[in-house]
């Protein structure tokens, strides 16, 4: 906490302590103004509202669920929590706007590729978080993965609380089982984006309505490399030796992909309106998809049937690797701005040790939402289609009610998933772009022009693909390349690698 935060806590407490001397003084005999004390709830004090920010399709019931979310804070923290969700694709923007415009918030979802963690917690977005936890989230520091607290510091200090979930990165191709069991499909040896070929031909044949390959304007192919700046094309090859950064668009395995691509895309395997697809959450509610790629954990397949209603299997589509990406994939962070960052971080301690909240927030109200099977398992509720939430983005994974077909084990699984990743060769390595700011912003423009229509094979990579690397040359990525290569060999030399 900075010093100005303490010195503004110290006059806080002053001028707290002074009114309670005059009210007693007065002899009004309201004593319920003053039952409070530093290691209780606050009762009798007016509760705090925090302001949640989080992202995903915003729910019918998120109102609802909030006011039961709030009289159990309030009843444990003395804080009440309205919850904002704004969508997938338009949640980086419109986060952007509202810390430039001083928007009143207290906790909102970053990560490595939403609303960009590293990033803003550098601009200043985010408050520090190292006294905060440890004057009150310790028992939150106690339940989370060490390894999630270690590998989301930049420059040495937490700015954020990460979702203790998966650590490894793992890439699935994920499939309307309905829909390979109607047609009897062999997706064992599935892996490539080439050898889903066949199943892709079989689909469009025959269910000329049902969306093929779903995908929105965020996909990107596979391949074998680590993003150095998340949803920009500098990347390190995973087997590397000489951690050597290259454009992504130039190496043989990107070129290859966005030319597979570009053949789904033309044979109707993609949908037209792809580039500009904010979310595919629609079609996973409707289930008129037959596949698509996803990253994964154990018991996922559970996980996303019991989300949207009807059963989906996956096959592996890449290794378990961890990245910054991974280990930085969910982080709650408290604003910079936020009148309360103290009871924030008494919340967050709280969603992430308490299960009671934590399902809460997760899958709603018992009884409305969802009800319990026993004292582990639930199931949806048919009003469940009201508030569907992303579990990932919402704090500790691992107290999470389980599905009906979950293993009693599932947790020790994640445990097991987590301690097998495979460490990316640059975990832990967080470029500083301040030098190159300019560039960046440039390199950006380009990237949002020319990515997401390459991706999905939209357009043409003979064509566009020469123009978008001459684009990114003229914007700056080779000074930005080079000032990125400069810091992970420094990087690499301090770290012995």
């Amino acid at each position: 906490m900075s010093k100005k935060r303490k010195s503004f806590s110290l006059l806080l407490v002053s001028l707290m302590a002074l009114a309670l001397v005059v009210s007693a003084c007065g002899g009004n005999g309201n004593s319920a103004t003053n039952n409070s004390s530093a290691g209780g709830n606050g009762k009798g004090e007016a509760p705090v509202n925090l302001i949640w920010y989080t992202i995903g399709t915003p729910q019918k019931d998120v109102d609802r669920v909030m006011e039961e979310v709030s009289k159990y804070t309030q009843e444990k923290i003395n804080a009440t929590i309205t919850m904002k969700m704004v969508d997938w694709g338009d949640y980086q923007q419109k986060m952007q706007v509202n810390v430039a415009s001083g928007e009143p918030m207290d906790i909102l979802f970053t990560s490595a590729g939403g609303f960009d963690y590293v990033q803003n917690a550098r601009k200043g977005a985010f408050m520090e978080l190292d006294d905060l936890l440890e004057q009150y989230g310790k028992e939150l520091k106690d339940t989370i993965d060490p390894a999630f607290l270690e590998g989301s510091k930049v420059d040495g200090h937490n700015y954020g609380v990460p979702a203790n979930k998966e650590l490894p990165q793992q890439e699935v191709w994920r499939f309307n089982k309905g829909l390979v069991d109607k047609y009897n499909l062999d997706i064992t040896n599935v892996r490539s984006l080439d050898s889903i070929e066949p199943l892709l031909k079989t689909i469009k044949e025959n269910e000329p309505t049902i969306t093929t390959f779903a995908m929105d304007k965020n996909y990107v192919p596979y391949v074998p490399y680590d993003y150095v700046i998340t949803n920009l094309p500098l990347a390190v090859k995973l087997d590397t030796t000489d951690y050597k950064i290259v454009n992504i668009l130039e190496t043989p395995e990107m070129k290859e992909a966005l030319s597979t691509m570009r053949k789904y895309y033309q044979a109707g395997y993609v949908a037209p309106e792809a580039a500009t697809t904010g979310s595919t959450s629609d079609l996973m509610t409707s289930g008129q998809w037959f596949m698509d790629r996803a990253q994964t954990q154990p018991s996922a397949d559970n996980l996303w049937s019991a989300s949207y209603g009807y059963p989906v299997v996956s096959t592996q589509a890449s290794d378990a690797i961890i990245t910054n990406t991974s280990v930085q994939g969910s982080i709650m962070a408290i604003s910079a701005n936020s009148e309360y960052p103290e009871k924030a971080m008494e919340f967050l301690n709280l969603l992430n040790t308490d299960p009671v909240l934590r399902n809460m927030v997760d899958s709603g109200i018992e009884g409305v939402h969802y009800k319990k099977l026993d004292d582990t398992h639930y199931e949806n509720l048919a009003e469940s289609k009201n508030y569907d939430m992303p579990s990932y983005s919402l704090g500790n994974n691992m107290l999470l009610y389980l599905n009906p077909s979950d293993a009693d084990d599932k947790w020790e699984q994640f445990k097991q998933f987590n301690a097998e990743g495979v460490n990316s060769p640059i975990l832990s390595f967080n470029f500083d772009s301040t030098k190159v700011a300019t560039q960046m912003a440039a390199v950006q423009n380009v990237k949002e022009q020319f990515w997401s229509s390459l991706m999905t094979g939209t357009v043409d990579p003979e064509s566009y693909l020469p123009k978008a690397i001459e684009k990114f040359k003229e914007a700056g990525l080779d000074q930005v390349m080079a000032e990125a290569q400069t810091q992970l060999d420094a990087w690499r030399a301090e770290n012995n690698k």
